[in-house]
């Protein structure tokens, strides 16, 4: 039984999922390869030669891929995929997008966002916004399955596997090119890969006073996270929401500041090791998934931790 796990990466970093995602395939047994696609991208795949327990990395380089270009990726993963029993990918903005093409190609059902394997074809994922984990068995003869990162430990840095090119002819399926791209610059870590994460919600009332949040983040060296309710009402962007429509996180310690606790947001960090939580409504949902809970306003809890810290 052969894996092979498509590598997520910016072009000149691969992206900590794909150490999970190496981890999550790795539980079903055989040997696991690893696809590099992109242009100039050969030191992600020396990058990706280096995670433990990988038998070979399979680099793809050419324009064709560049940016990791879902309709020309499914095409080559649909060539490749012959090889294999199982095509995992990491459940992040790429791998959801060239994920159910590759499927589609193949006539099989996609698998999504698993968290954790059973057997070679048994695996459990939430549904329900969490609230329920179905165990789904696939009888079909490749498995497409997208990991939720957070649901596995990564594997180490410390392999040693080859690097060899693709032997297959490079497809341009001629529908969509890359244009360019706008990226947010922050100093601080990137929310879905934080140790420590603070989330504002509708009670932090404001734009302005998302500071409270920004300033303790900063003490802790944290990334800062959003409820859906904050961001919809224009508190901070959307790449900052955390939840069933956002990011999933599973810090190592995650503070809600002013968040109600809706089981949409929960889906999106209830796996976090510590939970604190910070409302002036004892009552609110959040106190039930919370490790240590604090009834209290905001806007004196969080300038008297600052304080503290």
């Amino acid at each position: 039984m052969s894996i092979l796990v498509i590598a997520d990466h910016h072009n000149n970093e691969l992206i900590a999922a794909t150490a999970n995602t190496v981890a999550a395939a790795q539980l079903i047994g055989g040997e696991v390869d690893v696809l590099v696609a992109g242009q100039g991208c050969a030191a992600i795949a020396d990058e990706a030669a280096k995670l433990a327990g990988v038998n070979k990395v399979l680099l793809a380089d050419d324009a064709a891929y560049d940016h990791l270009l879902a309709e020309n990726v499914a095409l080559l993963v649909k060539e490749l995929a012959v090889n294999y029993s199982h095509v995992f990918a990491p459940a992040t903005s790429n791998g959801k997008n060239f994920m159910p093409r590759v499927a589609a190609l193949l006539d099989v059902a996609q698998i999504s966002e698993i968290t954790a394997v059973e057997s070679a074809d048994t695996f459990q994922r939430p549904i329900y916004a969490g609230n329920a984990i179905a165990t789904v068995q696939s009888t079909d003869a490749v498995k497409v399955i997208t990991v939720r990162p957070t649901s596995f430990d990564p594997v180490a840095a410390s392999g040693s596997a080859s690097v060899e090119p693709v032997s297959v002819t490079v497809q341009n399926a001629g529908v969509s090119e890359f244009v360019g791209e706008e990226l947010a610059q922050s100093d601080r870590p990137e929310l879905s890969a934080a140790r420590v994460v603070v989330s504002g919600g509708r009670g932090v009332g404001s734009s302005e006073n998302f500071s409270h949040i920004y300033q303790v983040a900063d003490k802790l060296g944290a990334a800062v996270g959003a409820s859906r309710a904050a961001v919809d009402a224009g508190f901070v962007p959307n790449d900052l929401q955390v939840g069933q429509t956002g990011k999933v996180v599973a810090p190592e310690l995650y503070i809600a500041v002013g968040i109600s606790g809706a089981i949409q947001h929960l889906a999106g960090m209830k796996d976090s090791k510590v939970i604190v939580a910070i409302n002036k409504d004892e009552e609110a949902p959040i106190f039930q998934v919370a490790d240590y809970g604090l009834v209290a306003d905001l806007f004196d809890a969080m300038p008297e931790l600052e304080g503290k810290l």
